[in-house]
């Protein structure tokens, strides 16, 4: 398609997906294949597979294209590359997607420690260029920074959804007070002090795509410093294909703390209550069993 047929309108009116990628890449693009209401897949003149993905929550496209590119700067684990970008449209390479093995899910638990051990300039820094006002999925999630990860985890991740959680009626006032308690102890629930990593920050197995090239590789990041054991513990909450080979081949580049996965429930406590703002009442059962759990440890 020519970069002038490319400027058609979608029939509901309003600039069309291969309309938007033609228009943010300076290139001509092809194809237009919804995939879902928000994702489309396209094709750059040079035949390079794009996907082009809509954002209509203000600072969504802008915080997840910084993160993309916060991630790649790693040199770590891939991620597809942005072609280009507005404050409503993000277009990037799409991956050609193939099936899981064993080998290439070492070489992602080898990746993700590099990737960890890149660094942040503090907890819940922002990737460079992103904004302090983010998303984890279509949740809300803010970047502000702090000294400390206990204080910093139970201020930005726990107790904001939490608070909804109550308000929204999903967690009823008197269950709030055992997340309360782990918020009350995190300073000795935390485990020893580590530097601010480098995180995918949504890291459960969707977002991680096994490559046709036999490479896993990230998307849809909601980046920013924070805790390696968030990652990790996200990656076993919702499963992943060779968990035990990712998992290993981590422990072997850079192993945990000793207790780690004793704090994992503690770890999937905000990707849990995440759930719980976003789809209800069974996901608050299991925050609230994450929270007595870390409790006892």
């Amino acid at each position: 398609m020519t970069r002038r047929a490319a400027g058609r309108q979608d029939p509901a009116g309003g600039e069309s997906a291969q309309a938007a990628a033609a228009r943010v890449t300076g290139r001509a693009v092809s194809g237009g294949r919804t995939l879902s209401g928000a994702l489309t897949a396209a094709v750059l003149d040079d035949g390079t597979p794009l996907m082009v993905k809509r954002g209509d929550r203000r600072g969504a496209v802008r915080a997840e294209a910084a993160g993309l590119r916060w991630l790649a700067a790693a040199g770590t684990v891939p991620v597809p590359a942005v072609r280009g970008q507005d404050e409503r449209w993000l277009v990037t390479d799409r991956i050609a997607t193939g099936q899981p093995s064993p080998g290439a899910a070492e070489r992602f638990g080898r990746g993700l420690a590099a990737l960890h051990a890149a660094g942040a300039p503090a907890f819940g820094a922002p990737p460079p260029g992103g904004p302090v006002e983010a998303y984890i999925g279509s949740a809300p999630m803010r970047n502000a920074t702090g000294p400390d990860w206990p204080r910093w985890y139970a201020e930005h991740r726990v107790l904001p959804y939490l608070r909804r959680a109550v308000g929204d009626g999903t967690i009823r006032p008197a269950e709030a007070a055992v997340v309360e308690r782990v918020c009350d102890r995190l300073p000795a629930l935390a485990g020893p002090a580590e530097p601010p990593a480098r995180l995918h920050g949504d890291l459960w197995s969707g977002n991680v795509v096994w490559g046709a090239d036999g490479v896993a590789w990230l998307i849809d990041p909601a980046a920013h410093g924070g805790h390696r054991e968030t990652d990790l513990a996200m990656l076993r909450l919702f499963g992943c294909p060779h968990l035990d080979r990712v998992l290993a081949a981590y422990r072997e580049t850079a192993p945990p703390a000793d207790g780690w996965t004793a704090r994992v429930p503690l770890h999937q406590l905000f990707p849990l209550l995440v759930h719980t703002v976003l789809f209800g009442r069974g996901y608050a059962e299991q925050a609230l069993a994450a929270a007595r759990a870390a409790l006892s440890a």
